[in-house]
């Protein structure tokens, strides 16, 4: 006899308020979690994944976006008329959710131990000691390390591993029904993702919860599914078993999008070691003063970065790996003179950026360009793209009317309309502000660009087209690439030669393929061994016919 499904949505349909890039987000919507079952929800941005999981907590933000038909059925009992006051009830009980970031969603005022015990408050019958006891109890089932002391924390004084654990051990902690977890492990390293994805499985082994889980990660879908739904733009277009629809994809818009995932198979080395080198590092240091405040306590120094040397010739990309405070975003803000070293040098044909005068800067930073991670928040809303693209040639001298004709040049190159050169940034997708990103820092015709994480943010389709621009920009331009980077299957594909870094220091570097596929060190090793889906291998567009 087959089990009662947890969850049941039948023809869900959500609209959107008018004006909208389409009238709803999702139409004809139908999904099942079955009990002790994950199903993992995937799609780009915008195809309606995250309002799926609010329409099933009824956190929407109605009236504006809002369900019009369908069911939403949890245990069998439709959900979609229920009242608010009985919607509380469920919530915490026998529905949870774990958010994407937990800093947001946690109380900054108060404790870890006072936020999860407000869960067995508001539905269980528990005294003061027993509820102690039941949250410290789901504190070391999280694998928080000391319980005790985490109780009596706030969230800003454990790290962003630890407060995604809370966020789970709070979501669990009345053993629901059904969890709902919207993209949990985005914002993680890759070492802690993997310790966060085998919690949720032990749990949901130990309980029998049905897990609906929403990613953009096809590695952490191969790592975790059972069953795997598409969306795009709001219509469900594949459904089935992990196996299935990783391996054999039957929608033309699912194959595209595991086509695009990177494969962590590095490409061969390329010649290079003839190459001048372009930019040197040498004995970089870098400490960041003890600070203290009214809530935080004194804190220590931090050694960012100790003792760092490397070397990155034309034409080769160099990528900079490791997780969370390993001292990645430190050096390439010292090598792009946006943070002053202690110590050490960077070298650009020989000419020292770390210790130049003003007007030896002004000079040199024509010759290394930087990347953001996040384009909206580096870009001038206020500002054209053909302005903010012809901005430092202006300023270095250039005639407007030559700056603004090269702008338009770029634009073409990093494959944008010439229209696009007229509009403002917010008129953008996030893809298409990282390609007027590059096209910026082009503009100074740079030796070197330094990019942070430029693509941890986009779908991993975008993705795939941003990482193939700038290969393409590299060897037709001969530019040399510092690439930043957590991710590990980006690395294999961009970059010729990896340095790894922990705690500062580079314990590891040498040619992408080799430190791949035979790593010394054990950071490394740990650093591979943790990659969600390891063991999967995306078959490629041509492979599937």
């Amino acid at each position: 006899m087959t089990a009662t499904p947890i969850l049941q949505i039948e023809d869900l349909r959500i609209s959107l308020p008018k004006g909208s890039d389409r009238p709803h987000a999702l139409e004809h919507f139908d999904l099942v979690v079955n009990p002790g079952e994950i199903v993992c929800l995937v799609g780009e941005s915008g195809s309606g994944k995250s309002l799926a999981a609010n329409a099933v907590m009824r956190l929407l933000p109605e009236p504006h976006v809002r369900v019009t038909a369908g069911r939403i059925l949890l245990d069998g009992t439709d959900i979609v008329s229920r009242s608010e006051a009985e919607m509380q009830a469920l919530r915490g009980d026998r529905l949870s959710m774990i958010f994407q970031e937990p800093m947001t969603a946690l109380n900054p005022q108060k404790t870890v131990g006072w936020q999860i015990d407000e869960v067995l408050r508001l539905h269980t019958p528990l005294d003061r000691k027993a509820r102690k006891a039941r949250v410290l109890e789901i504190l070391g089932d999280v694998h928080i390390p000391d319980p005790e002391s985490a109780y009596n924390a706030y969230p800003h004084q454990i790290s962003g591993g630890q407060r995604q654990r809370v966020m789970i051990a709070m979501a669990l902690v009345m053993n629901p029904r059904l969890l709902i977890a919207d993209e949990p492990t985005t914002a993680l390293d890759v070492t802690t993702q993997k310790q966060i994805l085998h919690l949720l499985k032990e749990l949901q082994r130990k309980h029998g919860t049905g897990i609906l889980f929403i990613t953009h990660d096809f590695g952490v879908v191969a790592e975790i599914a059972d069953r795997i739904a598409v969306l795009r733009l709001g219509d469900l277009v594949e459904t089935g078993p992990a196996e299935q629809i990783l391996n054999r994809p039957q929608h033309p818009y699912t194959r595209a999008l595991i086509a695009a995932v990177p494969a962590l198979t590095p490409p061969p080395e390329k010649p290079l070691s003839d190459a001048p080198v372009v930019l040197q590092s040498r004995n970089l240091k870098k400490t960041f003063a003890a600070r203290g405040g009214f809530l935080s306590g004194k804190r220590k120094a931090v050694t960012a970065v100790k003792d760092l040397s490397f070397d990155l010739r034309r034409g080769e990309t160099l990528g900079v790996v490791g997780e969370s405070g390993s001292g990645k975003t430190t050096v390439s803000r010292i090598v792009t003179r946006l943070l002053q070293a202690d110590a050490g040098q960077v070298l650009i044909d020989g000419h020292d950026l770390i210790h130049a005068s003003r007007p030896e800067l002004r000079a040199l930073r024509k010759d290394i360009q930087m990347v953001f991670q996040d384009p909206m928040a580096s870009l001038n809303p206020r500002k054209r793209v053909v302005d903010l693209i012809a901005q430092g040639p202006i300023v270095h001298g250039t005639p407007k009317a030559e700056a603004h004709a090269r702008a338009r040049e770029l634009l073409e190159l990093v494959e944008l309309t010439p229209a696009a050169a007229e509009r403002y940034p917010h008129e953008f997708s996030g893809g298409q502000r990282q390609r007027i990103g590059i096209a910026r820092a082009l503009a100074m015709q740079p030796r070197v660009i330094v990019a942070d994480e430029p693509v941890s943010a986009l779908d991993v389709s975008v993705q795939a087209q941003v990482l193939r621009l700038l290969a393409d920009l590299r060897d037709r331009l001969n530019l040399s690439l510092l690439f930043v980077t957590h991710d590990l299957r980006v690395a294999a594909q961009l970059c010729d030669k990896v340095i790894v870094m922990q705690k500062g220091e580079i314990v590891e570097a040498g040619p992408t393929a080799r430190v791949f596929a035979a790593p010394a060190h054990p950071y490394t090793q740990a650093l591979l061994d943790s990659i969600p889906g390891r063991d999967w291998q995306p078959p490629r567009l041509d492979a599937l016919g």
